[in-house]
């Protein structure tokens, strides 16, 4: 069977890389551009550091910075307005997942008819759309090398998965320092969701050749890096490390598929409004037990990439090991239970139960898992998560 590993044209990784982005705005010849981000963004001086070398290059810039956490469709179209009205001619993301995911749905959304609902699912945007120069400011989601955007539909409490050639930044600006500022539950959060894109891209059946070192050194890099990244917010070494694991992350599951977390995750999301890197932080240890009998020989030799298990061990032991390992390494990052989070009760949840289950199904993510789930398996799932 074939596989297709696709990723951004140019990557640029590594300390100051944010400051080449006038160079290769003019090397596109772009003049103009929008820039998508979020409030914090701009009020924490990121986005005026990134943007203040612009205008001695003969560029302007137009700020959006309306993108919310977990972006919507209004979101989308409020910054095409935007995009149309200042006259840019490519669009610019600065931050997390959230304002890159926004960036991806503006960018198709200029030379696309709406609504974006249409475009949801596998390889369904007609054309190409403005030109995309990602920006990541978090060391999670790895959207700045993904074709896969998600948005959330606010009129059907739905997130969105959309996946097309067509949502691929053509630059992404991997600079490390820019994720110094991450608060501690952020760094633990987006992290968290960094391990999950390389398991989830090593144990998908739809893993391939390609894929399969990029995930694997992800997955080693998050075991060496994160917990030092949350206990030295200013570590240079582990920021740097998460960076990287980040981005590997995003080349592995765009080119291989998420699984059953993502897929839960996402109706979890929509629902309670929980982040999409806390979700997956939620759902990690119970879905990978769930999952193991699926992929027994995949799932020990990440237990021992992480050096939960030893060379030699016996793949039950290190399976076992894993799901022992990923329940503690919650704990030490502090992820709480969803009964913890604010706003959501025993009743509502339980409600909820069943429409996340077929929401997550119609997503698609769960026929990658190695074991693929019954809407029965999910809403038990859901519940020893709570």
């Amino acid at each position: 069977m074939s596989a297709v590993f696709s990723v951004p044209s140019c990557i640029v990784m590594g300390s100051q890389a944010a400051t080449q982005l006038a160079a290769h705005l003019l090397r596109l010849k772009i003049r103009r551009i929008l820039v998508v981000t979020d409030a914090f963004m701009v009020s924490s001086g990121i986005v005026p550091r990134v943007l203040d070398p612009l205008a001695a290059a003969g560029i302007s810039a137009s700020v959006f910075d309306g993108v919310q956490p977990d972006p919507t469709t209004q979101n989308a179209h409020d910054g095409l307005a935007l995009y149309r009205s200042s006259g840019a001619e490519a669009v610019v993301a600065i931050g997390g997942g959230s304002p890159i995911d926004a960036a991806k749905a503006i960018a198709v959304l200029t030379t696309n008819p709406g609504p974006l609902s249409a475009y949801e699912g596998y390889h369904r945007i007609p054309a190409a759309g403005a030109i995309l120069v990602a920006i990541p400011t978090t060391a999670g989601t790895g959207s700045e090398v993904t074709r896969v955007a998600v948005i959330t539909d606010t009129k059907r409490q739905v997130k969105m998965m959309l996946l097309d050639q067509h949502l691929l930044p053509t630059v992404a600006l991997v600079d490390y320092e820019l994720s110094l500022s991450m608060p501690r539950p952020l760094t633990a959060h987006v992290g968290l969701d960094t391990l999950t894109h390389g398991i989830e891209a090593y144990v998908s059946l739809k893993a391939s050749g390609m894929t399969d070192p990029v995930a694997l050194s992800c997955i080693r890099l998050v075991s060496e890096h994160l917990v030092n990244a949350w206990q030295e917010p200013h570590n240079l070494t582990a920021r740097a490390g998460m960076m990287l694991a980040a981005t590997q992350g995003g080349m592995a599951f765009a080119n291989s598929s998420v699984c059953l977390i993502h897929g839960m995750s996402r109706p979890l999301g929509a629902v309670f409004h929980i982040p999409h890197g806390l979700s997956n932080a939620m759902l990690l240890p119970a879905v990978t037990r769930f999952s193991l009998p699926g992929a027994v020989a995949r799932y020990a030799a990440i237990a021992r990439i992480m050096g939960l298990a030893g060379d030699g061990a016996d793949e039950t032991v290190a399976v076992d090991a894993l799901v022992a390992g990923l329940e503690q390494l919650n704990l030490q990052l502090q992820v709480p239970r969803i009964r913890e989070t604010p706003g959501i009760t025993l009743t509502r949840f339980e409600s909820s139960l069943l429409k996340m289950a077929q929401d997550a199904l119609a997503s698609g993510s769960p026929a990658n898992n190695p074991l693929i789930p019954t809407a029965a398996d999910i809403v038990q799932l859901y519940r020893e998560a709570w």
